[in-house]
């Protein structure tokens, strides 16, 4: 039986139960969950091995990969610059990037690439991964990129070059590449163990990840026994030329490394963020209130940030998602804890989210990468949140 580590205030005991269920019956190796309420942390529990190969047992510092839970990381700074006066999320892209006005884009809003709404899901020809990693080809070939649709018109998942996007303007306005600025404005003041470009001295300090192979390969089940509600979903992973495909294609090789020392020190701000659970949930919790001092947005600024921009059919995931400027809105199949809820899921189970209405900062990082509507660990964390509270 593992050994669960840490505190937890005494109404959150469902949070712990669950917590422990997540290693006997939900496949968890290593993980970690916090919770901070009104600012101040009520959960706090880690447990497992950090590194199967050696043995090593997570601690109260383990670092790990959270894949797209870093995109509230980074719209998180884009916000604080909007906050700051720096920002105008209704301008012009062109204005603050002037190359990327080129094919078509010189009217795409900055809101428009927060919210998955630019079109720029996948490139004509995937940049070098070396070169990707070095940050300014990949911007460039960005820029010279025409959407995949008309911009404002339709939204999906821009799972790899919404970092790329984002970041560049964060980068254009304030002088400073996202990591740094994130580093700078939010993660110092607050303390947060969360790092988007990993310092070498840290590499120590971070999980190495498991990949879980799925029982079935659905993509060779003939269509008929397919459940009805999966065919288009199938489908669109059978076709090499899907977005659900060329989203994650975007470089040469596609398949990234991201247990590698170049990939995790290099700033991808859609998916290689490192970092805790107690920085999550502390981050979100901060987003919504004061936390020993600190608040990151206003009210007037967090209203904004989170007002819904697009719903419905995913042009990538091929399901309905919901998206605010930059976070993941409540869905059935995002777990969160109240319909206000706003944050990001990540690739294999990781969930940073805040819920406004019940003053929550929640945080959930695991080396296990699981996903898929089986995966239900931060859905069971979540639902003991609730049940704590009520």
């Amino acid at each position: 039986m593992t050994v669960i580590n840490g505190e937890v205030a005494a109404r959150f005991e469902p949070v712990r139960e669950e917590f422990s269920a997540n290693f006997a019956r939900r496949e968890d190796i290593g993980a970690a969950v916090c919770v901070y309420q009104d600012g101040r942390p009520v959960v706090d529990l880690w447990a497992g091995v950090a590194d199967p190969d050696t043995g090593r047992p997570w601690e109260r510092d383990t670092l790990q990969l959270v894949y797209s839970a870093t995109k509230g990381a980074t719209a998180t700074a884009a916000h604080l610059l909007a906050q700051q006066g720096e920002l105008d999320l209704d301008a012009p892209v062109a204005e603050y990037w002037p190359e990327f006005a080129a094919n078509g884009k010189a009217e795409i809003p900055v809101r428009w690439l927060l919210s998955h709404q630019a079109g720029l899901v996948a490139l004509d020809e995937p940049v070098p991964l070396d070169e990707a990693l070095a940050w300014h080809p990949m911007t460039a070939a960005l820029a010279a990129q025409h959407p995949q649709w008309t911009p404002g018109t339709a939204h999906g998942y821009h799972g790899r070059t919404w970092g790329w996007l984002v970041g560049e303007v964060i980068r254009r306005v304030s002088g400073r590449t996202p990591g740094r600025f994130f580093t700078e404005e939010i993660a110092s003041p607050l303390g947060l163990d969360f790092f988007i470009g990993l310092p070498p001295g840290e590499r120590d300090r971070v999980s190495r990840m498991v990949y879980r192979k799925p029982d079935v390969d659905l993509t060779t089940v003939p269509e008929e026994s397919l459940p009805k509600d999966l065919r288009e979903l199938v489908a669109a992973w059978r076709d090499p030329n899907s977005f659900s495909n060329r989203a994650f294609a975007v470089t040469d090789p596609a398949n990234i490394d991201f247990d590698s020392p170049e990939v995790q020190a290099a700033e991808l701000p859609s998916s290689n963020g490192i970092g805790t659970a107690h920085a999550l949930a502390r981050m979100y919790a901060a987003l919504i209130g004061e936390v020993d001092g600190v608040r990151l947005l206003t009210p007037e600024t967090l209203a904004a940030a989170i007002e819904e921009q697009a719903s419905g059919q995913d042009q990538v995931m091929v399901v309905p998602s919901r998206f605010s400027t930059g976070y993941m809105l409540p869905t059935t199949n995002i777990p969160m804890t109240g319909p206000r809820a706003f944050g990001h899921t990540g690739r294999g189970g990781s969930l940073g989210f805040a819920d406004p209405e019940r003053g929550i900062g929640f945080g959930y990082v695991m080396n296990h990468v699981i996903g898929g509507p089986g995966d239900l660990r931060a859905t069971a964390l979540a639902d003991a949140v609730r049940r704590s509270l009520a």
